[in-house]
């Protein structure tokens, strides 16, 4: 199989497995709304940046490329 082909096949699968785990997961885990996000409310302005929530993502994300080099 030609190697583009295969990394979108994988990429699109992983893009599917994220978004079922976001829907499914927003129930149980409040990413977005973690203490620490940074929330500015105004008479007419809401002012929302998730530090915490960024920062969390970073750390997951980053663990898993380590074990997926890892364990290639």
């Amino acid at each position: 199989m030609n190697p583009v082909a295969k990394l979108l096949i994988i990429g699109g699968a992983a893009l599917i497995v994220i978004g079922l785990l976001w829907q499914v997961g927003g129930r149980f885990l409040p990413l977005g709304r973690l203490p620490g996000d940074i929330v500015v409310e105004k008479e007419n302005v809401k002012f929302y940046f998730p530090i915490v929530t960024c920062i969390v993502i970073s750390i997951v994300l980053s663990l898993g490329m380590y074990l997926f080099r890892l364990f290639k």
